[in-house]
């Protein structure tokens, strides 16, 4: 063969095609994009699912029905990861949501017929939108933005589209959320392009859709999420303003993860606008907060991970260096870095913040060798956002020009050539 399916690079997955194809659970679609990335023969595919070439032609062709067993069986030799063909809810891997999906499957097969090319709405539908969302975000802590975006615009059209064919059921509701979801990860993807303004428009059709949805929290996040894009876009006064819309948002006892999400963002807003008492204050409620988090099983959706101590360090160390107190900001980095280590693009956002806070404690030369570092992230990974940070760290600095500092001219202009 001239190539296994292993091979395959993981945002093959989000690729518009397959997106598509595996939100609708059309076998036939997804090995003929496998054999087509593969550069297979028929004969080739037929001998890696292991079944002969005129069954495989059949299936291909939409004329061999499926059982369920097969459907996982195939799955498995061909490496169709398995949660999002329908195989999970929001966040989870629900053993009920498979056997339900299986029975579907096999009474499908029973009927004498093949699956179908465009499935019917029912109650999977928006699961299975969300789990695409899910394994797109985390595909994105390790992939070049650029390479994720088509596959996010198409996830954002499918729901769109899924939504216009289920407008009126009473399945819309969710849907809708999880086309406000996927309308997140859209924007964020685009703000890691510093594409601003379509990260704008993503963003608001995340908010509008949770809204119609009737989901307070998810219109919450999405607003809260808007926000700290804002504060990244070096306007603390309107994120501020949309912070209070958030909380508008979210019932009157929001979950504690929501509550310290958006206190530690409202510190970092306050901060940015040189606001340190009431930024300090923000900090004491997310710590507040935090705590009363600890003593919940679970995040609730649509966070994925809790928001511990760690997290909030994290956030305590960006309001210090906005508050020039680079000692305090330095000392929560090292708190918030000693719990778990951070993927590639935000390590290289955060290094530019521990850049700034060792430039102003006048460890100048270091500085600067963890915002060339940050640098090579932002070039490596294509992060327009990471670029964006290296070269505000560099505006920024007032320090002395030593060879370091020229060192690093030199690459950012490098960037631009």
């Amino acid at each position: 063969m001239t190539q296994t399916q292993g091979h395959l690079p993981p945002q093959f997955w989000s690729t518009p095609a397959v997106a598509a194809a595996l939100a609708e659970c059309d076998i036939p679609a997804i090995l003929a994009e496998i054999r087509q990335a593969n550069e297979w023969t028929q004969a080739e595919l037929a001998e890696t699912v292991g079944y002969s070439q005129s069954w495989v032609s059949k299936v291909l062709r939409g004329r061999q029905p499926l059982t369920v067993d097969q459907v996982r069986e195939i799955s498995i030799r061909i490496g169709v990861p398995l949660h999002l063909l329908r195989f999970g809810a929001r966040g989870d891997d629900d053993p009920t949501k498979r056997r339900e999906f299986g029975k579907a499957v096999a009474l499908t097969a029973l009927a004498g017929v093949a699956l179908p090319k465009r499935a019917e709405v029912d109650e999977t539908t928006a699961p299975t939108l969300t789990s695409i969302t899910g394994a797109q975000r985390r595909l994105e802590a390790n992939t070049p933005a650029r390479e994720l975006a088509r596959g996010a615009m198409a996830h954002v059209d499918l729901a769109s589209r899924i939504l216009s064919r289920a407008s009126r059921s009473h399945f819309a509701g969710d849907i809708r959320a999880g086309l406000s979801e996927a309308a997140g990860f859209a924007a964020w993807v685009h703000a890691d392009m510093h594409d601003t303004g379509t990260a704008r428009t993503y963003y608001r059709l995340a908010i509008d859709s949770a809204r119609q949805a009737g989901h307070s929290l998810l219109a919450g996040y999405m607003i809260g999420s808007l926000a700290a894009f804002e504060i990244d876009a070096d306007d603390p006064t309107l994120a501020l303003g949309l912070l209070a819309h958030a909380r508008k948002e979210l019932s009157e006892r929001p979950p504690a993860t929501a509550r310290a999400w958006m206190s530690s963002i409202e510190a970092l807003g306050h901060a940015s606008a040189h606001d340190a008492p009431s930024a300090l204050m923000a900090l004491r409620m997310a710590e507040a907060a935090v705590t009363a988090s600890e003593r919940a099983t679970a995040p609730p959706w649509p966070w994925v991970f809790p928001f511990d101590h760690a997290k909030l360090a994290g956030y305590r160390a960006l309001v210090m260096v906005r508050l020039d107190r680079p000692e305090e900001a330095v000392a929560a980095f090292a708190e918030s870095l000693s719990s778990a280590q951070p993927a590639a693009k935000q390590r290289g956002v955060l290094m530019t913040e521990i850049a700034t806070a060792k430039a102003l404690s006048g460890h100048h030369d270091e500085a600067f060798h963890l915002a060339s570092n940050a640098l090579t992230v932002g070039i490596t990974y294509g992060s327009e956002r990471v670029i964006h940070r290296a070269r505000r760290f560099r505006r920024t600095y007032n320090g002395p020009k030593t060879a370091s500092v020229r060192a690093f001219d030199e690459r950012l202009q490098a960037t631009l050539l």
